[in-house]
Protein backbone atom coordinates (compact mmCIF):
# COMPACT_ATOMS: atom_id res chain seq x y z
CA UNK A 1 0.00 0.00 0.00
CA UNK A 2 1.72 3.39 -0.79
CA UNK A 3 1.62 5.51 2.16
CA UNK A 4 0.88 9.17 1.57
CA UNK A 5 2.01 10.65 5.10
CA UNK A 6 3.70 9.54 8.03
CA UNK A 7 2.49 11.44 11.96
CA UNK A 8 4.44 11.54 14.71
CA UNK A 9 2.98 11.93 18.45
CA UNK A 10 4.37 12.37 21.67
CA UNK A 11 1.71 10.69 24.32
CA UNK A 12 0.81 13.39 26.86
CA UNK A 13 0.59 12.49 30.33
CA UNK A 14 -3.23 13.37 30.62
CA UNK A 15 -3.81 10.30 28.43
CA UNK A 16 -1.57 7.73 30.69
CA UNK A 17 -3.27 4.33 31.59
CA UNK A 18 -5.45 4.46 28.26
CA UNK A 19 -5.56 1.91 25.38
CA UNK A 20 -3.55 2.76 22.49
CA UNK A 21 -6.58 3.08 19.80
CA UNK A 22 -8.06 5.38 22.25
CA UNK A 23 -5.16 7.55 22.99
CA UNK A 24 -5.31 7.93 19.29
CA UNK A 25 -8.64 8.49 18.60
CA UNK A 26 -8.18 11.45 21.08
CA UNK A 27 -5.03 12.84 19.25
CA UNK A 28 -6.48 12.63 15.72
CA UNK A 29 -10.04 13.10 16.15
CA UNK A 30 -10.91 13.09 12.11
CA UNK A 31 -10.63 9.17 12.18
CA UNK A 32 -12.85 6.96 13.42
CA UNK A 33 -11.33 4.31 15.92
CA UNK A 34 -12.33 1.24 13.52
CA UNK A 35 -9.91 3.11 11.38
CA UNK A 36 -7.34 3.85 13.83
CA UNK A 37 -7.37 -0.13 15.05
CA UNK A 38 -7.11 -1.41 11.04
CA UNK A 39 -4.28 0.76 10.56
CA UNK A 40 -2.52 -0.93 14.44
CA UNK A 41 -3.36 -4.13 12.57
CA UNK A 42 -2.05 -3.15 9.12
CA UNK A 43 1.52 -2.45 11.27
CA UNK A 44 0.91 1.35 10.23
CA UNK A 45 1.59 2.33 13.81
CA UNK A 46 4.18 1.49 15.77
CA UNK A 47 5.11 2.41 19.74
CA UNK A 48 8.68 3.61 20.26
CA UNK A 49 9.91 2.05 17.12
CA UNK A 50 7.82 -1.03 18.04
CA UNK A 51 4.86 -2.87 16.78
CA UNK A 52 1.79 -2.62 18.83
CA UNK A 53 -1.67 -3.80 19.05
CA UNK A 54 -5.42 -1.90 20.19
CA UNK A 55 -5.06 -2.93 23.29
CA UNK A 56 -1.65 -1.73 24.56
CA UNK A 57 -1.63 0.79 27.40
CA UNK A 58 -0.08 3.88 26.88
CA UNK A 59 1.62 5.86 30.00
CA UNK A 60 2.93 9.30 28.43
CA UNK A 61 5.82 10.04 27.26
CA UNK A 62 6.00 7.23 24.28
CA UNK A 63 6.28 7.92 21.02
CA UNK A 64 3.83 7.25 18.21
CA UNK A 65 4.79 6.68 14.48
CA UNK A 66 1.16 6.58 12.18
CA UNK A 67 1.56 6.29 8.63
CA UNK A 68 -1.64 7.51 7.08
CA UNK A 69 -2.19 5.13 4.00
CA UNK A 70 -3.56 6.98 0.67
CA UNK A 71 -7.01 6.39 0.04
CA UNK A 72 -8.56 5.04 -3.42
CA UNK A 73 -9.96 8.30 -4.14
CA UNK A 74 -6.35 10.19 -4.60
CA UNK A 75 -5.53 8.19 -7.19
CA UNK A 76 -9.42 8.59 -8.79
CA UNK A 77 -8.11 11.84 -11.21
CA UNK A 78 -4.73 10.55 -12.53
CA UNK A 79 -4.34 9.58 -16.22
CA UNK A 80 -3.56 5.85 -17.21
CA UNK A 81 -2.62 4.14 -20.46
CA UNK A 82 -5.79 3.10 -21.24
CA UNK A 83 -6.74 2.04 -25.23
CA UNK A 84 -9.37 4.06 -26.36
CA UNK A 85 -11.62 3.61 -29.48
CA UNK A 86 -11.70 6.56 -30.97
CA UNK A 87 -14.28 6.94 -33.58
CA UNK A 88 -14.16 10.42 -34.41
CA UNK A 89 -11.67 13.42 -32.88
CA UNK A 90 -11.01 17.34 -33.87
CA UNK A 91 -10.40 20.25 -32.08
CA UNK A 92 -13.49 20.04 -30.23
CA UNK A 93 -15.57 16.30 -29.90
CA UNK A 94 -13.98 13.28 -29.24
CA UNK A 95 -16.82 10.06 -29.76
CA UNK A 96 -15.26 7.17 -28.07
CA UNK A 97 -16.61 3.63 -28.86
CA UNK A 98 -16.55 2.41 -24.87
CA UNK A 99 -16.63 -1.40 -24.36
CA UNK A 100 -18.67 -3.16 -22.07
CA UNK A 101 -16.88 -2.98 -18.54
CA UNK A 102 -15.29 0.30 -18.56
CA UNK A 103 -16.86 2.57 -16.11
CA UNK A 104 -17.43 6.02 -17.42
CA UNK A 105 -16.34 8.02 -14.07
CA UNK A 106 -14.55 6.94 -10.73
CA UNK A 107 -16.27 6.05 -8.15
CA UNK A 108 -16.78 3.53 -5.24
CA UNK A 109 -15.77 0.03 -6.43
CA UNK A 110 -13.78 1.19 -9.24
CA UNK A 111 -11.33 4.50 -8.34
CA UNK A 112 -9.28 3.64 -11.67
CA UNK A 113 -8.97 1.98 -14.80
CA UNK A 114 -11.97 4.27 -15.80
CA UNK A 115 -12.76 6.06 -19.15
CA UNK A 116 -11.89 9.01 -17.31
CA UNK A 117 -8.24 8.25 -16.66
CA UNK A 118 -7.85 7.44 -20.18
CA UNK A 119 -9.15 10.35 -21.53
CA UNK A 120 -6.15 12.52 -19.29
CA UNK A 121 -3.71 10.18 -20.37
CA UNK A 122 -4.67 10.70 -24.05
CA UNK A 123 -5.37 14.52 -23.74
CA UNK A 124 -3.72 15.74 -20.87
CA UNK A 125 -5.48 19.40 -21.33
CA UNK A 126 -8.54 17.84 -20.53
CA UNK A 127 -7.77 18.13 -16.81
CA UNK A 128 -8.27 21.60 -17.40
CA UNK A 129 -12.05 21.02 -18.13
CA UNK A 130 -15.14 20.12 -15.66
CA UNK A 131 -14.87 16.11 -14.94
CA UNK A 132 -12.40 15.94 -18.27
CA UNK A 133 -15.17 16.92 -20.56
CA UNK A 134 -17.53 13.71 -20.00
CA UNK A 135 -21.18 15.24 -20.97
CA UNK A 136 -22.74 12.16 -20.11
CA UNK A 137 -22.15 8.49 -19.05
CA UNK A 138 -23.03 4.67 -19.99
CA UNK A 139 -23.63 2.26 -17.49
CA UNK A 140 -20.68 0.66 -16.91
CA UNK A 141 -21.45 -2.71 -19.01
CA UNK A 142 -23.88 -1.07 -21.63
CA UNK A 143 -21.05 -0.56 -24.71
CA UNK A 144 -21.49 1.94 -27.08
CA UNK A 145 -20.81 5.82 -28.19
CA UNK A 146 -20.25 8.12 -25.93
CA UNK A 147 -18.99 11.78 -27.02
CA UNK A 148 -16.12 13.75 -24.65
CA UNK A 149 -16.08 17.67 -25.13
CA UNK A 150 -12.29 18.48 -25.45
CA UNK A 151 -12.95 22.63 -24.97
CA UNK A 152 -15.27 24.48 -22.19
CA UNK A 153 -17.26 26.07 -25.27
CA UNK A 154 -17.62 22.58 -26.30
CA UNK A 155 -19.34 21.29 -23.05
CA UNK A 156 -21.25 24.34 -22.62
CA UNK A 157 -23.22 23.44 -26.00
CA UNK A 158 -23.14 19.86 -25.56
CA UNK A 159 -24.71 20.34 -22.63
CA UNK A 160 -27.33 22.40 -23.61
CA UNK A 161 -28.35 20.16 -26.30
CA UNK A 162 -28.72 17.33 -24.18
CA UNK A 163 -30.85 19.18 -22.03
CA UNK A 164 -32.89 20.48 -24.78
CA UNK A 165 -32.89 16.82 -25.55
CA UNK A 166 -32.03 17.19 -29.49
CA UNK A 167 -28.84 14.76 -29.55
CA UNK A 168 -30.15 11.82 -30.99
CA UNK A 169 -28.87 8.49 -29.18
CA UNK A 170 -30.05 5.32 -30.76
CA UNK A 171 -29.22 1.84 -28.67
CA UNK A 172 -29.86 -2.01 -30.12
CA UNK A 173 -31.52 -4.13 -27.12
CA UNK A 174 -32.23 -8.11 -26.65
CA UNK A 175 -34.61 -8.74 -24.06
CA UNK A 176 -36.77 -11.72 -23.26
CA UNK A 177 -40.32 -12.09 -23.97
CA UNK A 178 -41.96 -11.49 -27.50
CA UNK A 179 -42.99 -7.71 -28.30
CA UNK A 180 -45.44 -7.60 -30.46
CA UNK A 181 -45.52 -4.06 -31.99
CA UNK A 182 -43.69 -1.08 -31.69
CA UNK A 183 -44.14 1.61 -28.96
CA UNK A 184 -43.36 4.07 -25.75
CA UNK A 185 -42.76 3.64 -22.44
CA UNK A 186 -43.55 7.06 -21.33
CA UNK A 187 -43.32 6.44 -17.55
CA UNK A 188 -41.40 8.49 -14.64
CA UNK A 189 -38.16 6.64 -13.26
CA UNK A 190 -36.78 7.43 -9.69
CA UNK A 191 -35.37 5.99 -7.29
CA UNK A 192 -36.85 2.23 -5.92
CA UNK A 193 -38.54 3.22 -2.47
CA UNK A 194 -37.68 -0.54 -1.50
CA UNK A 195 -34.29 -0.78 -2.25
CA UNK A 196 -31.66 2.02 -3.23
CA UNK A 197 -29.30 -0.25 -5.25
CA UNK A 198 -32.19 0.42 -7.83
CA UNK A 199 -34.33 2.61 -10.72
CA UNK A 200 -37.95 2.39 -10.62
CA UNK A 201 -41.27 3.55 -12.26
CA UNK A 202 -42.00 5.65 -9.23
CA UNK A 203 -45.03 8.64 -9.62
CA UNK A 204 -42.63 11.32 -8.16
CA UNK A 205 -40.07 10.14 -10.72
CA UNK A 206 -38.35 12.36 -13.35
CA UNK A 207 -40.35 11.89 -16.64
CA UNK A 208 -38.82 9.66 -18.96
CA UNK A 209 -39.45 8.63 -22.66
CA UNK A 210 -38.18 5.44 -24.66
CA UNK A 211 -39.16 4.47 -28.32
CA UNK A 212 -39.02 1.15 -29.25
CA UNK A 213 -38.96 -1.05 -32.54
CA UNK A 214 -39.21 -4.77 -33.22
CA UNK A 215 -36.18 -5.55 -35.57
CA UNK A 216 -36.12 -8.95 -34.76
CA UNK A 217 -38.36 -11.78 -32.77
CA UNK A 218 -37.28 -15.33 -31.62
CA UNK A 219 -39.02 -17.80 -30.00
CA UNK A 220 -37.79 -17.01 -26.21
CA UNK A 221 -35.81 -13.09 -26.78
CA UNK A 222 -37.15 -10.05 -29.15
CA UNK A 223 -34.34 -7.72 -30.78
CA UNK A 224 -35.35 -3.90 -30.15
CA UNK A 225 -33.98 -0.56 -31.61
CA UNK A 226 -34.15 1.67 -28.87
CA UNK A 227 -34.33 5.51 -28.85
CA UNK A 228 -34.27 7.74 -26.13
CA UNK A 229 -36.33 11.13 -25.36
CA UNK A 230 -34.89 11.47 -22.06
CA UNK A 231 -31.48 9.88 -20.56
CA UNK A 232 -32.46 8.86 -16.96
CA UNK A 233 -30.56 6.61 -14.73
CA UNK A 234 -30.75 2.95 -16.30
CA UNK A 235 -34.03 4.37 -17.94
CA UNK A 236 -34.21 1.58 -20.82
CA UNK A 237 -33.50 -1.16 -18.53
CA UNK A 238 -36.19 -0.28 -16.44
CA UNK A 239 -38.26 0.58 -19.36
CA UNK A 240 -37.92 -2.70 -20.30
CA UNK A 241 -38.53 -4.62 -16.80
CA UNK A 242 -41.82 -2.34 -16.70
CA UNK A 243 -42.78 -4.19 -20.38
CA UNK A 244 -42.13 -7.40 -18.67
CA UNK A 245 -39.41 -7.86 -21.53
CA UNK A 246 -36.07 -6.79 -19.41
CA UNK A 247 -32.27 -7.25 -21.32
CA UNK A 248 -30.80 -10.11 -21.33
CA UNK A 249 -27.94 -10.81 -19.11
CA UNK A 250 -29.10 -7.04 -16.85
CA UNK A 251 -27.97 -8.56 -13.10
CA UNK A 252 -29.54 -5.67 -11.54
CA UNK A 253 -33.66 -6.15 -13.38
CA UNK A 254 -33.27 -9.35 -15.20
CA UNK A 255 -35.62 -11.98 -14.99
CA UNK A 256 -33.74 -14.16 -12.08
CA UNK A 257 -34.37 -18.00 -12.10
CA UNK A 258 -37.25 -17.99 -14.47
CA UNK A 259 -35.64 -18.83 -17.61
CA UNK A 260 -37.82 -20.81 -20.61
CA UNK A 261 -35.34 -23.92 -20.07
CA UNK A 262 -37.93 -25.73 -21.82
CA UNK A 263 -38.35 -23.49 -25.04
CA UNK A 264 -34.60 -23.03 -25.69
CA UNK A 265 -31.93 -25.31 -27.38
CA UNK A 266 -28.68 -26.21 -25.56
CA UNK A 267 -26.67 -23.70 -27.62
CA UNK A 268 -28.92 -21.17 -26.95
CA UNK A 269 -28.50 -21.86 -23.29
CA UNK A 270 -24.48 -21.64 -23.52
CA UNK A 271 -25.04 -18.72 -25.24
CA UNK A 272 -27.32 -16.51 -23.12
CA UNK A 273 -25.68 -18.11 -19.65
CA UNK A 274 -22.30 -17.14 -20.93
CA UNK A 275 -23.15 -13.64 -22.14
CA UNK A 276 -22.35 -12.12 -18.90
CA UNK A 277 -23.46 -8.04 -19.16
CA UNK A 278 -26.57 -6.52 -19.88
CA UNK A 279 -28.05 -6.50 -24.02
CA UNK A 280 -27.28 -3.27 -24.65
CA UNK A 281 -25.39 -1.00 -26.85
CA UNK A 282 -25.40 2.48 -28.24
CA UNK A 283 -24.75 2.23 -31.48
CA UNK A 284 -26.06 5.56 -33.12
CA UNK A 285 -25.42 8.91 -31.44
CA UNK A 286 -26.09 12.57 -33.54
CA UNK A 287 -25.78 16.03 -32.75
CA UNK A 288 -24.97 19.30 -33.85
CA UNK A 289 -20.89 20.24 -34.16
CA UNK A 290 -20.28 22.66 -31.29
CA UNK A 291 -18.17 24.91 -33.76
CA UNK A 292 -19.39 23.91 -36.98
CA UNK A 293 -22.88 24.03 -35.63
CA UNK A 294 -23.43 21.53 -38.88
CA UNK A 295 -25.56 18.41 -37.66
CA UNK A 296 -23.16 15.37 -37.60
CA UNK A 297 -24.21 11.49 -36.72
CA UNK A 298 -22.10 8.72 -35.97
CA UNK A 299 -22.99 4.49 -36.39
CA UNK A 300 -21.03 1.79 -34.96
CA UNK A 301 -20.92 -2.17 -35.31
CA UNK A 302 -22.86 -3.81 -32.29
CA UNK A 303 -19.87 -5.17 -30.32
CA UNK A 304 -18.86 -9.00 -31.21
CA UNK A 305 -20.47 -10.69 -28.18
CA UNK A 306 -24.01 -9.37 -28.91
CA UNK A 307 -23.70 -10.54 -32.51
CA UNK A 308 -23.12 -13.81 -31.86
CA UNK A 309 -25.95 -14.23 -28.81
CA UNK A 310 -27.67 -12.73 -31.92
CA UNK A 311 -26.68 -15.77 -34.10
CA UNK A 312 -27.63 -18.17 -31.31
CA UNK A 313 -31.05 -16.92 -31.17
CA UNK A 314 -31.36 -16.79 -35.47
CA UNK A 315 -30.04 -20.41 -35.60
CA UNK A 316 -32.59 -21.44 -32.69
CA UNK A 317 -35.21 -24.51 -33.42
CA UNK A 318 -37.88 -23.30 -31.00
CA UNK A 319 -41.39 -24.47 -32.43
CA UNK A 320 -43.18 -22.06 -34.48
CA UNK A 321 -46.26 -20.12 -31.97
CA UNK A 322 -44.35 -21.38 -28.67
CA UNK A 323 -44.65 -17.65 -26.52
CA UNK A 324 -44.48 -17.03 -22.91
CA UNK A 325 -44.87 -15.01 -20.44
CA UNK A 326 -43.28 -13.92 -17.10
CA UNK A 327 -42.83 -11.40 -14.34
CA UNK A 328 -39.10 -10.32 -13.70
CA UNK A 329 -38.15 -11.55 -10.24
CA UNK A 330 -35.52 -10.13 -7.63
CA UNK A 331 -31.66 -11.99 -7.52
CA UNK A 332 -28.94 -11.26 -5.72
CA UNK A 333 -26.92 -8.28 -7.01
CA UNK A 334 -23.67 -7.26 -5.61
CA UNK A 335 -23.63 -3.43 -5.90
CA UNK A 336 -21.20 -1.52 -7.48
CA UNK A 337 -21.37 2.27 -6.93
CA UNK A 338 -20.07 2.21 -10.78
CA UNK A 339 -22.91 0.72 -11.73
CA UNK A 340 -24.87 4.26 -10.52
CA UNK A 341 -23.46 5.43 -14.17
CA UNK A 342 -25.70 8.22 -15.25
CA UNK A 343 -27.27 8.52 -18.83
CA UNK A 344 -27.54 11.78 -20.20
CA UNK A 345 -29.99 14.09 -18.09
CA UNK A 346 -29.49 13.10 -14.63
CA UNK A 347 -25.70 14.00 -15.42
CA UNK A 348 -26.51 17.08 -16.64
CA UNK A 349 -28.44 18.22 -13.59
CA UNK A 350 -25.68 17.28 -11.37
CA UNK A 351 -23.29 18.84 -13.38
CA UNK A 352 -24.74 22.20 -13.99
CA UNK A 353 -24.90 22.58 -9.68
CA UNK A 354 -21.55 22.58 -9.49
Amino acid sequence: MTNQASIQFIIPQNLGGQRLDVALQALMPDHSRSRLQAWIKEGLVTLDDASAIAKTKVWGGERVSVQIPQSPQENAFKPEDIPLDIVYEDEALLVINKPAGMVVHPAAGNWTGTLLNALMFHLPQLAEIPRCGIVHRLDKDTSGLLVVAKTLEAQTSLVRQLQARTVKREYRAIVWGQLWRNGTVNQPIGRNPHNRLKMAIVRSGKPAVTHYEVLERFGTNTYLRCNLETGRTHQIRVHMQYLKAPLVGDPLYGIGNIIPHKLMSETLKEAIFGFKRQALHAIKLGLVHPVTQQPMEWQIELPDDMKALLEAMRHEDAEEGETFDFLPEDQPYEYDESDEDWEDEDFEEDFDEE
